[in-house]
């Protein structure tokens, strides 16, 4: 179990935790929301002592960690962290990497590490990748070594600090995935992110952080689907998805057009931005997808993460499979080739699409 008591951060020009209590019970896995600047990495990095708040006390399964007494280098063997940046030794193969701290740290043989380290690589999806070099990783691949990196020091505690701020938006999924297996093992762990539905879907708990502290404390169903208080209510608001069930052949897209509008306005996104959004969806399913089917399944949404300036759409569809690239709409077509990122997966039929102009497209065929 870890407490807070009155804790207080200041630095020179602000205050970003001005009088946090909190309890934090033994297996909860925490989401930690909130806009941009309202202190959830410095709670995070507090909690490890990696930046010691101005007062208060911080306790950790008995232990007042903010005590000059207190050896925090044993407390941080069972507190791992995951940063944004992976912090991979660049001179050191992968699993040079997850074998450094078990034998600096914990005193393991070189063979007890290795073996280890190549447990903890096929657990995260790794194990071929064990001889590479962080550089021929890619940013998704990375973050799971560092996430494995963690896990070799066998802590009852984790916490992530916005794991996948800066991956791709494709590789986003995979390092979510060690997360929500994680999250089902039994350890404490807390998740700084903006990733909504990720927060939704792999917390116990979720804490709204805003006005130097927590905000607002609860369970997923009660911040993101029944907000009680005014703050968390414009912030989950402000961050809410589209979505559409479309199963009609006949089905009117006039609706969807005037929320994209709707929305492109509440959140301030440019109109050539929300107009090639709007041209992509039209091509896709109003010009494709609901040609080539008397009973569509088709599910779509839309997000924007303010975070990231990035606005995505993914298209999930059943039926026949199409490849958007033998569209016969020229303005569809168009919008496709002009990619800064794509990937095609043959085995799936998954087409994405990373555009310019901080817009992402997603096509999923989901076969019967």
């Amino acid at each position: 179990m870890i407490e807070l008591r009155h804790l207080r951060k200041e630095f020179d020009d602000v205050t970003p935790l001005e009088d946090v209590n909190l309890t934090i019970n033994d297996g909860d896995v925490i989401a930690v929301i909130g806009p941009s600047g309202t202190g959830k990495s410095t709670l995070l990095r507090c909690i490890n002592m990696l930046t010691p708040p101005t007062s208060g006390d911080i306790i950790v399964n008995g232990q007042t960690i903010t005590d000059k007494s207190c050896d925090i280098n044993e407390v941080r063997k069972k507190m791992g962290m995951v940063f944004q940046s992976f912090n991979l030794f660049g001179h050191m193969t992968v699993i040079e990497n997850i074998m450094n701290p078990q034998i600096t740290l914990l005193g393991k043989s070189r063979q007890d590490a290795y073996d280890y380290a190549m447990e903890l690589l096929h657990k995260v999806g790794l194990g071929s990748k064990a001889l590479s070099y962080p550089d021929e990783l890619s940013g998704g691949q990375q973050q799971r070594v560092a996430i494995a990196r963690t896990l070799a020091m066998d802590p009852d505690i984790i916490l992530f600090d916005e794991p996948t701020s800066a991956l791709d938006p494709s590789m986003i999924g995979e390092v979510q995935s060690v997360i929500g297996m994680l999250a089902k093992t039994g350890r404490t762990m807390m998740i700084v992110t903006h990733e909504m539905d990720f927060a939704k879907k792999i917390a116990t708990r979720v804490l709204f952080m805003d006005e130097g502290g927590i905000y607002d404390d609860g369970t997923p169903k009660q911040i993101f689907d029944n907000p009680q208080k005014e703050k968390t209510k414009r912030f989950i608001h402000r961050l809410s998805t589209l979505q559409y069930r479309i199963t009609d052949p006949e089905f009117d897209f006039e609706p969807i057009v005037d929320d994209l509008q709707s929305y492109a306005e509440k959140l301030l996104i440019e109109n050539s931005r929300i107009s090639k959004l709007q041209l992509a969806l039209e091509g896709m399913v109003m010009n494709n997808l609901l040609r080539i089917s008397d009973e569509p399944e088709i599910y779509v949404k839309v997000d924007y993460s303010e975070k990231k300036d990035l606005l995505s759409m993914e298209i999930l569809y059943k039926g026949e499979h199409f490849d958007p690239k033998e569209s016969e709409n020229i303005l569809f077509k168009s919008i496709l080739e002009e990619p800064t990122t794509y990937y095609e997966d043959e085995a799936s039929g998954d087409f994405a699409y990373g555009c310019t102009n901080r817009i992402y497209f997603e096509f999923r065929w989901v076969e019967e």
